[in-house]
């Protein structure tokens, strides 16, 4: 590893609550929600860094942070030799500078300038680790040089609407960032296009020095959110070289994808979109492989198939079905399996993410629906097909109609369900 990236250190905020995902991440943080039937929500922003080269990752958790780090533990270290200088570090609150949980994604660096000081970095990368989209960040370390920026901002297009959930910029011909407004109630649309404004991504590369500076100078001010957007930006765009980098994807289709999963309905529709004929989001792109842990299971297997039994019939249509499954005499479609789900004999699954090692049982019907790790669905049971009764039942439903079952929920064989207290094992 040399030149320009060997010096680059990438600091990865992964510790946000979620709150909007629950009951997805009420026992994980939301990075490390399963996407896809195989990978977590991390795995988008980590692959990004190994296929741009970097090799030096801090990894900040804060809440719920077992399952995270066992997902790296399994997954990313062995990408990642100590004696080339390269690692992947999980590093969870030290409260080596105060005793208070993370006020702000400013403040959660600097609780740990000690750490990133340590490893002496030209450039420092800051990420969120909560994002699906794929990026070659050293492209942007690249522009960062050669503008002499101080900081530079991934910038996307967003239409005038969603641009209130962003920071939006304003910028001159050259791409300096001359204004900056953090989640605006009017925002500001970009020059000859009054539908759309310029927004942060939440991607930052910084000179070192300089971002030391600034954090400490922040860290001073009492009336500080200790936010990137909130604070640290709007401070330093008069008087520093700070500039937008235009999002390029590396997803090579026609429309640049980037998504934030933040919500249960806008993780459905993002994981729904997976199972089209040409997905917006490619997961088969062998130029930027996408890397998970990947579990010592068998294939998928599809079993009960005879012409004089039509309806028992193991299939699956339009999905996709990670290893381990068994479609065994039941029937799939638009849905995601993931490892060691198993589908039994004339049940229906459709439009549906079901998480790992859930059990559908005979003649259940299951519509619209997320079921977390491990649920039994017992025979004969239905859900989404009826949003009301389901509602009755004391099943979460999301403002589109999603069904969402909880890790933990117990289902008795007439479709009422309990919270069951139990002990989680570590991969969450």
């Amino acid at each position: 590893m040399i030149g320009k990236m060997q010096n680059t250190l990438a600091v990865i905020l992964a510790g946000g609550r979620g709150s909007r995902l629950e009951p997805l991440t009420r026992d994980r943080a939301k990075p490390a929600v399963p996407f896809g039937g195989l990978y977590r929500i991390i795995d988008f922003v980590l692959s990004n860094c190994l296929n741009s080269g970097m090799r030096q990752l801090l990894l900040l958790t804060q809440y719920k942070a077992q399952s995270l780090d066992r997902h790296i533990n399994l997954g990313w270290r062995p990408y990642f030799c100590r004696e080339l200088g390269e690692f992947i570090d999980v590093v969870p609150p030290q409260q080596r500078i105060d005793d208070q949980w993370y006020q702000g994604t400013a403040d959660a660096v600097y609780q740990n300038i000690y750490a990133i000081e340590r490893e002496r970095p030209d450039y420092v990368v800051v990420l969120a680790g909560d994002h699906i989209y794929k990026m070659n960040y050293e492209s942007m370390v690249d522009f960062h040089i050669q503008t002499k920026a101080d900081l530079t901002i991934g910038a996307l297009q967003v239409d005038r609407e969603s641009a209130k959930q962003f920071g939006v910029m304003q910028i001159n011909e050259d791409n300096r960032v001359i204004g900056f407004q953090e989640k605006p109630e009017h925002p500001q649309t970009m020059p000859g296009d009054d539908q759309h404004c310029l927004a942060s991504m939440g991607i930052y590369v910084f000179s070192a020095r300089f971002l030391f500076e600034e954090l400490c100078r922040d860290a001073t001010l009492s009336g500080s959110r200790h936010d990137f957007g909130n604070d640290i930006i709007p401070s330093v765009i008069g008087d520093h070289r700070v500039f937008a980098f235009p999002f390029r994807d590396e997803n090579r289709k026609r429309d640049a994808y980037w998504r934030d999963v933040g919500t249960l309905d806008a993780y459905f529709e993002a994981n729904m979109d997976l199972i089209t004929v040409d997905p917006q989001l490619n997961l088969y792109d062998n130029d930027w492989p996408i890397r998970t842990y990947q579990p010592n299971m068998p294939p998928p297997k599809f079993v009960f198939g005879s012409e004089g039994d039509m309806d028992r019939r193991g299939e699956a249509l339009d999905s996709i079905v990670c290893q381990g499954s068994i479609c065994s005499g039941g029937h799939v479609r638009r849905s995601i399996l993931s490892p060691g789900v198993r589908v039994n004999s004339y049940a229906d699954v459709e439009d549906s993410i079901v998480f790992e090692g859930v059990e559908v049982g005979r003649r259940a019907k299951i519509r619209r629906a997320i079921i977390d790790k491990g649920v039994v669905i017992p025979p004969e049971t239905t859900i989404g097909h009826d949003v009301e009764a389901d509602r009755a039942r004391g099943f979460m439903i999301t403002d589109s109609g999603i069904v969402v079952i909880a890790r933990g929920e117990h289902i008795d064989g007439g479709g009422a369900f309990r919270h069951e207290i139990r002990n989680l094992s570590a991969n969450e």
